[in-house]
Parts: C-alpha cells; sequence; structure tokens
C-alpha cells in the first residue's frame, strides 16, 4: 500500500510515520515544508493543480494529513487548518489516484459539553475558539467533498514528544524548574479543567487501523474517560520523585497569572481573555469511543500515567 503522510514532522505525524514504517506493507512518501521531507509542498500556499500533478505521479492508496497548526490568530489557523484541507481535497478530486484520505481532526471541534458526558459523533459541534473553528470547518470541507474519506477527531494527545506549550508540558517544566531550584512548594493555576487524554502512540495505531478501513464520516480518538488536570498533576510529581506540595492558584487561567491551561504565545497581552478556556471546550471533555471500537477495531492502550512517565523524562533530561 503506498501511502502519502503529510505532517509527518508534527507532534502526531512523527508517532503516525514510524508505525507505517512498521509495516511491511506500506510504501511511504511524505510531503510538508520542511528541507526532510520527500517532497516540500505548502499546503496553504500551494496551488491545487500542483498537488494534483504529485498524486498523479506518485498514486498513493491513501493519504493522511497530520498538517495543521494548533496556534496562532484566526488568519493563521484558518489558512493551515482550514485552506490547506480544501487544496488537499480539491486536488484528490481532480486526481485519477482514487486515493482515500484519513484527516486528522479534533475534539476541540466539539466545543464546551456537559460536566459528566460523552460526547460522541452525533454531538453538534459549537467550537468555543478559532483553533476548533478552523479545523470543523476543514471537517465540513473532507465530509462535503464526495471522496472516500474519514476523519479522526483527537481530543487530548499525549506522552512523548508533548509540547511544551500544551498543559501538560507546561506541568511538566513547572516541575522540571521547582526541582532544579530546590522549590519546596510549586504553585499553579488551571487545574481544574478535565480532558480526555490519550497516548499519541494510540493515536498513531488509530490512524494506521483508519488508512486500512473502509469506514468514513467522524470517528472519535480518545481514552473514553476525562481526568482533571490537576489529579495528573499529583501523578506526574509522583512519577518525578517530587516531594514537595502541590498548590492551585486558582480555578480559570490567565493572562495576569500564567497557568497550566493557558498555552505560551509570542507574547501575553493584558486585558481580559477571548475564551477562558484557551482550547475552547470549556472545564469538561470527555470523548464517546464506541465507534472507534466498533468500526476500527481500536481501543487504547497505553494508561495515562506511562503518558506522563514519558513526558517527564523528556523533560528531566533538560535538567
Amino acid at each position: 500500500m503506498r501511502v502519502l503522510l503529510i505532517g509527518a514532522n508534527g507532534y502526531l505525524g512523527r508517532f503516525v510515520a514510524d508505525r507505517l514504517l512498521a509495516d511491511p506493507a506500506v510504501q511511504l512518501t511524505a510531503l510538508g515544508r520542511g528541507d526532510d521531507a520527500d517532497v516540500r509542498f505548502d499546503l496553504a500556499s500551494g496551488s491545487p493543480g500542483a498537488l494534483t500533478r504529485f498524486l498523479d505521479a506518485v498514486h498513493p492508496g491513501v493519504v493522511i494529513n497530520c498538517a495543521g497548526a494548533i496556534r496562532g490568530g484566526a488568519r493563521e489557523l484558518t489558512r493551515h487548518n482550514t485552506v490547506a484541507v480544501a487544496t488537499i481535497c480539491e486536488a484528490l478530486r481532480r486526481s485519477g489516484c482514487g486515493a482515500r484520505l484519513v484527516q486528522i481532526g479534533c475534539g476541540a471541534e466539539y466545543g464546551p459539553s456537559q460536566p459528566g458526558s460523552s460526547t460522541a459523533e452525533d454531538a453538534v459541534p459549537r467550537p468555543g475558539g478559532p483553533y476548533g473553528v478552523s479545523k470543523l470547518a476543514a471537517t465540513e470541507l473532507v465530509l462535503g467533498s464526495g471522496l472516500d474519506a474519514v476523519v479522526l477527531r483527537v481530543f487530548s494527545p499525549a506522552g512523548p514528544g508533548t509540547p511544551a506549550g500544551s498543559p501538560l508540558g507546561r506541568l511538566a517544566e513547572a516541575l522540571r524548574r521547582a526541582m532544579q531550584s530546590g522549590d519546596g512548594e510549586l504553585k499553579l493555576g488551571g487545574l481544574g479543567v478535565q480532558r480526555d487524554f490519550v497516548d499519541v502512540r494510540d493515536v498513531a495505531r488509530a490512524v494506521h487501523a483508519a488508512s486500512l478501513s473502509a469506514a468514513q464520516g467522524v470517528i472519535n480518538i480518545g481514552s473514553g474517560r476525562a481526568v482533571r488536570l490537576r489529579d495528573a498533576a499529583a501523578v506526574l510529581a509522583r512519577v518525578a520523585g517530587y516531594g514537595g506540595a502541590l498548590h492551585e492558584l486558582d480555578g480559570l487561567p490567565g493572562p495576569v497569572r500564567p497557568s497550566i491551561g493557558h498555552p505560551r504565545t509570542e507574547q501575553e497581552h493584558p486585558g481580559p481573555v477571548a475564551y477562558p478556556y484557551p482550547d475552547g471546550c470549556g472545564s469538561w471533555q470527555q470523548a464517546d469511543v464506541r465507534t472507534a471500537r466498533d468500526r476500527l477495531g481500536w481501543r487504547p492502550r497505553i494508561n495515562l500515567e506511562e503518558s506522563l512517565a514519558d513526558i517527564w523524562m523528556e523533560a528531566a533530561c533538560r535538567i
């Protein structure tokens, strides 16, 4: 099976590439903006016609799109998350390769949900921020394209390679600094949110399964269990061997007092926050993952403690 992987150097893409390369039946070609891609192409600025010519030359059976942006202004998010996907869909429609498309969506497309509930694929999406809006627009483009396509809505990926600007990445960095300086207490904010964390290696397994399946539409990829960030912090502290006290400063992240839930940006602007929760998902999010089980034969295998241990191992190497 010839697979074209877009975004192979990203957080999710690296693990998807590793998973596919371990399959002797897969012939992998990586397309991206970096110099180490097999083919250099910028989806946000490249034309569908140019991509069509490449597709006709390579003739992949599956195209997997792991590319996109998670931070930036609305214009940048739209370019990299929506316009880029429009380019892929149009190129596939024009091409004679007939490739199947596996698009990586996200749980932020759903927006806030009721505490205690599990969000299924038939829930009405109400994204609470520009990132979720840009990803939802991409999903709608894929679903309306008429292609053989599936969208995997990945909830909160965790594990090795977790970005430093993510909630768990910032938590690990805060612990590292506290242990390095010998602080006996660590004050953190924004620990009240509950998210559905799923290991990035399990996500890669789901992508591999989706590429081999005939499933179409939207499929949630998560653990099926919401975890309070406060509890994840306690597990991470135990894994790290941190003997100090954890103190929660407040319930919500904010720009005046940066917290674990507030992603790092180029500048911190004083004043009101447009979205109380940076991912636009409110205080609670939990995936209903029965569709992934039934249609992909997929279940998460790696528990959160193992994911957190791998996050800490990487953070500890920076001491």
